[in-house]
């Protein structure tokens, strides 16, 4: 989310937050490893199914819908929040979705909800050119606010939920001006929304690991007390300015916890690439394959076709995921090439209404817009691809099963009016219904609390 202390004062935050992904989805290393993964879950579905034995499924019936916007409206039939391809039983309780298009519900793979303003008081945000600048406002701005973490995170987040979010990774800052409070607020707010959207901690070290004393013993506290899924990270070279310590330290944490890793990398260059291979080095000597991710990676877009071949190919081997944002062309990530060697990618939305900047809504469809509009893309299947990176790019990046409308997917999705998908990925319309395993949580763009 944020650019290294060196930016110039001329470029934008625009400018130095700018990332751009544009197709993402099921990965060579994903389906290799699919197999174990179906072996491991086949106890648990058989111990549920005789879990189920002494009682009675629970069927619900989306009546009168077109999923991906099918000519002929159909019905959904899902128990026990997984869509079914059996018959209804008799009594079932039926929602009728009027003739709606049926569309998997999104995943915003990458967000900062304990930094929000959302729902607050207007914020006057001041003039900013480095990094430094933007923490000591992060810093003001937490201090001056009345609502605890807890209360700005869980309204955004359910927001997010009443536009279509059924999962999200979210950083929230650990430092010594904060202790752990933004991870707590955080899993505060993901436990009451536990029904209507599955979340994933990061501990983000936004004043540096290694420049700020303190900080890598708070990451430790949040990892053994148990409240957060991922350790982060930041710039180790360009802010850090201790590549080998900071990844030391962040590696040494997720591994002595059992926890994955998600390093924000803006570092462009050399100093990226480096962060990059010691990323990957380090990876493979722990065996910490599918647990990593790197967030917006601004040192990709300018690689030669052979480096940038050369690194996939580590990224694929080691099943490192990527995330990104969308907010200009100028370093869109080379996501074809990336497919072809297996590397996840998922779409997020930042920091929304924070001392960051006042723009953001988290709601992913509108970044799904976005990204088709800042890569200049015209054609259906372009448009489709747009918002598949926001929902299964994002369910891969989060170890999330797709919400395909394929019997024994979640029956997690969106109810919206219109014609097809490419236009209700330019129209952004309202999301009438939101159901997260079957259960509806939002309608009429409203969170059902």
């Amino acid at each position: 989310m944020r650019p290294s202390p060196s930016t110039p004062s001329a470029l934008s935050r625009r400018t130095m937050l700018a990332g751009a992904a544009a197709l993402a989805g099921a990965t060579a290393t994903a389906a290799a490893t699919a197999a174990p993964a179906q072996a491991a879950v086949a106890p648990a579905a058989a111990a549920d199914t005789s879990a189920r034995a002494g009682r009675r499924a629970k069927t619900v019936v989306f009546r009168n819908v077109r999923p991906f916007g099918a000519a002929t409206p159909t019905d959904l039939v899902v128990v026990d929040g997984r869509i079914s391809d059996g018959p209804a039983p008799h009594g079932a309780k039926v929602v009728d979705g009027g003739g709606r298009i049926a569309l998997p519900s999104l995943v915003d793979a990458h967000i900062h909800p304990d930094k929000t303003t959302w729902g607050g008081s207007w914020v006057s945000r001041r003039p900013a050119s480095a990094i430094a600048d933007y923490v000591a406002q992060d810093v003001e701005l937490f201090r001056s606010q009345r609502r605890p973490v807890v209360e700005r995170a869980y309204g955004l987040m359910s927001h997010a939920v009443a536009r279509g979010t059924r999962g999200m990774r979210a950083h929230a800052d650990v430092a010594p001006a904060y202790g752990l409070a933004g991870v707590e607020g955080v899993a505060e707010a993901r436990e009451r929304l536990r029904h209507a959207l599955d979340v994933q901690i990061v501990a983000f070290p936004q004043h540096g690991v290694i420049r700020t004393p303190g900080t890598a013993a708070l990451l430790e506290k949040a990892a053994r007390e148990g409240v957060i899924d991922m350790i982060g990270g930041i710039d180790p070279i360009g802010f850090d300015q201790a590549l080998d310590e900071q990844l030391d330290v962040v590696f040494g944490i997720a591994d002595r916890h059992g926890v994955g890793v998600d390093i924000h990398l803006h570092d462009r260059g050399e100093k990226g690439m480096l962060a990059m291979r010691g990323i990957v080095e380090r990876t493979r000597a722990l065996s910490l394959a599918g647990k990593v991710t790197v967030s917006h990676v601004f040192c990709l877009p300018g690689l030669t076709d052979r480096e940038l071949g050369s690194i996939a190919t580590d990224l694929g081997e080691q099943d490192i995921a990527l995330t990104t944002v969308a907010p200009s062309d100028s370093l869109v990530l080379p996501i074809a090439r990336l497919r072809e060697h297996g590397v996840r990618v998922g779409l997020g939305s930042d920091g929304v209404r924070d001392s960051w900047s006042p723009f953001g809504d988290a709601d992913m469809m509108h970044r799904a817009h976005i990204l088709g509009w800042v890569t200049d893309v015209r054609l259906d299947d372009e448009l489709n691809e747009c918002y598949r990176v926001a929902t299964h790019g994002g369910a891969d990046v989060m170890g999330l099963a797709h919400a395909d409308f394929r019997p024994g997917a979640p029956a997690d999705f969106v109810l919206v009016r219109g014609e097809c998908l490419p236009q209700v990925v330019v129209d952004m319309p309202r999301r009438d219904m939101v159901v997260h395993g079957g259960v509806v949580v939002a309608r009429d763009g409203e969170f059902l609390a």
